[in-house]
C-alpha cells in the first residue's frame, strides 16, 4: 500500500472515528485528540500487516477514547456546576443512509445517558448498536470474551430503552417548538409555550463556573416556564438568535455582538412534549459552534 493510500484510508475513516470518539467522550475537543492520536499510531504502523484498515483504526480510536475518558474522570468530578456534553453542529458526516439513525445517538439526552454507563458498556453499546459491530469484532476491540461483550451491550440497552432517549421527534414538531419558544421569549406570554411542555420538564445549564447561569436543575412546568419567560426572556430577546442543527436536532444559538453566548438543545418525551432544555453557557464549549458559524457566514 502506497503512502497516499495510507492517508486516504485514514481520511475516509476520519468522520466515523470522530463520531465514535465524540459519543464516548461527550467532548469534540477530546474526540479530535483521540483521532489525532489514532492517526499518529496509524502513521507509524506496518500497513502491510493490517488486513482491514478501518477496523484497525476503529479499534485504536476506541481504546484511546476510553483512555482519555478515564483521564478526564477527575476533572468531571471537580467540574463546577452541571456538566453537559459539548454541543456540535454537523461536524462529522457519516453515511447518508444512516443519518437519521445516527442523529438520535448524538442528542444531548443520549450523551448524558451514556455518562451513566460504565466506559466499557458505553463503548460496547455504541459499537454494536450504532456502528453495527459483530460480537466477534467487539470482543477484539474491547479485549473481552464474546459472552462478556453480550452482557455489556445487554445492560446498556436496558438503560437506553428504559430512558427512551433514542426516539425520533418529527422535524415539523421541532420547528413548531422553536418558533413558539422564540415567540414566548419575545412576548413573555406563557400560553402557547405551556401547551408544549411536559409536566416534569427539566432545565439544565452548564457554565463551567466561568459565566453567570442558573446553578440548580429546574424541575416542573411552572418553574421552567417562569424562569424562561421572566429571567431568560428579558435578556435573550436582545440577542441575535439563530436556529440551527445541534446534536442531530434543531436547536438555538444566541449571539451577543457577533459572539456566541449560549447554545440551547432540547429533548422530547414519547408524546413529543418538550421534556428537557439544555443551555450551554461555558465559553470553552462554545468555541466550535462559533467557528462553524463563522465558516457558514
Amino acid at each position: 500500500m502506497m503512502e497516499q493510500d495510507h492517508i486516504s484510508s485514514f481520511e475516509k475513516a476520519s468522520p466515523t472515528l470522530t463520531g465514535l470518539a465524540y459519543r464516548i467522550l461527550g467532548s469534540f475537543a477530546e474526540a479530535e485528540d483521540a483521532v489525532q492520536d489514532t492517526f499518529l499510531k496509524w502513521s507509524q504502523a506496518d500497513k502491510d500487516k493490517i488486513l482491514n484498515p478501518k477496523s484497525w483504526l476503529m479499534t485504536v480510536c476506541t481504546r484511546r477514547s476510553l483512555d482519555l475518558l478515564k483521564a478526564s474522570h477527575k476533572s468531571r468530578v471537580a467540574y463546577v456546576g452541571n456538566w453537559l456534553p459539548e454541543p456540535v453542529g454537523d461536524d462529522f458526516k457519516e453515511s447518508p443512509e444512516d443519518q437519521t439513525e445516527l442523529a438520535s445517538s448524538v442528542t444531548t439526552a443520549f450523551l448524558l445517558l451514556l455518562e451513566r454507563l460504565t466506559p466499557k458498556e458505553r463503548a460496547a453499546y455504541l459499537l454494536r448498536e450504532i456502528f453495527d459491530y459483530s460480537y466477534a469484532d467487539l470482543s477484539g476491540v474491547l479485549e473481552a470474551s464474546e459472552t462478556t461483550c453480550r452482557k455489556l451491550v445487554s445492560r446498556a440497552k436496558k438503560n437506553v430503552e428504559a430512558s427512551k432517549v433514542r426516539q425520533e421527534t418529527p422535524p415539523d414538531r421541532q420547528e413548531e417548538l422553536l418558533k413558539v419558544f422564540q415567540a414566548a421569549l419575545l412576548s413573555g406570554s406563557p400560553d402557547e409555550l405551556g401547551t408544549l411542555l411536559s409536566e416534569d420538564i427539566q432545565l439544565v445549564a452548564d457554565s463551567g463556573g466561568k459565566v453567570i447561569a442558573v446553578q440548580d436543575i429546574l424541575q416542573g412546568k411552572a418553574g421552567v416556564l417562569d424562569f424562561t419567560l421572566q429571567t431568560l426572556g428579558p435578556v435573550w430577546r436582545e440577542y441575535e438568535q439563530i436556529v440551527t442543527r445541534l446534536n442531530g436536532q434543531l436547536g438555538l444559538v444566541l449571539l451577543q455582538q457577533g459572539k456566541v453566548t449560549a447554545a440551547v438543545t432540547f429533548d422530547y418525551d414519547d408524546t413529543n412534549q418538550l421534556c428537557n432544555v439544555y443551555i450551554m453557557r461555558n465559553p470553552d464549549k462554545l468555541v466550535r459552534i462559533e467557528q462553524s458559524l463563522r465558516i457558514v457566514q
